[in-house]
């Protein structure tokens, strides 16, 4: 019983500790010329990521969360891109844990996390059109908003167009950066993250 609560509590810490790395790397966010201006690239999932293979994918929906609620009291867009930036996050995250739960294994693993990128690109097309962008035209009009798509590329007629050509390549690139350097270090910090030495003191 009392290395059960001790692994609860240090599990609330890494959660804790994950969603502040979170919280840091979204504030380091910064506008890259292929996406218009209000598009900026951070690796704030990369630390829920982590979380979602080490400690399961709710943990990792939950990073996201306390991430996008701390975020919000300061928000630009009123809340609009911390929801946007919240659901995306859980389908990456959420789809990548789930695999990775049901098979322990470096290909389930891999496999998980890109599945959970194509998620993210296809479901950012979804919640875009429908949901965060018909938001997003209270601030700011529909065409206006297009209007930065064409500044970049004329072709584009239509916001659902931009979306596809836009949106997703850039969602899926920012979810396989997180999934590469995920690899890259997961495996000496994981022992850390899970608390694993805990049960051997």
């Amino acid at each position: 019983m009392k290395t059960s609560t001790r692994n609860k509590t240090y599990k609330i810490a890494m959660i804790g500790m994950l969603s502040a790395i979170a919280c840091i790397l979204e504030a380091l966010n910064f506008p890259i010329p292929i996406m218009p201006s209000f598009i900026k690239l951070d690796f704030s999932e990369l630390p829920a990521l982590i979380g979602s293979f080490a400690m399961g994918p709710l943990s990792g929906i939950i990073i996201c969360l306390i991430k996008n609620l701390f975020n919000a009291m300061h928000s630009m867009t009123g809340g609009v891109g911390e929801l946007s930036n919240f659901l995306l996050g859980t389908a990456f995250v959420g789809t990548a844990g789930v695999f990775y739960k049901m098979k322990k294994s470096r290909k389930a693993a891999l496999t998980g996390a890109f599945v959970g990128a194509v998620a993210m690109a296809l479901f950012g097309i979804v919640s875009n059109y429908f949901l965060v962008y018909p938001l997003y035209y209270k601030m700011m009009p529909k065409e206006v908003i297009l209007g930065m798509y064409q500044a970049i590329n004329p072709n584009v007629d239509t916001i659902l167009e931009a979306l596809i050509k836009f949106n997703a390549p850039f969602t899926f690139g920012k979810a396989m950066i997180s999934v590469v350097i995920t690899f890259l270090v997961y495996k000496r910090i994981s022992p850390i993250i899970k608390g694993t030495f805990l049960n051997k003191s």
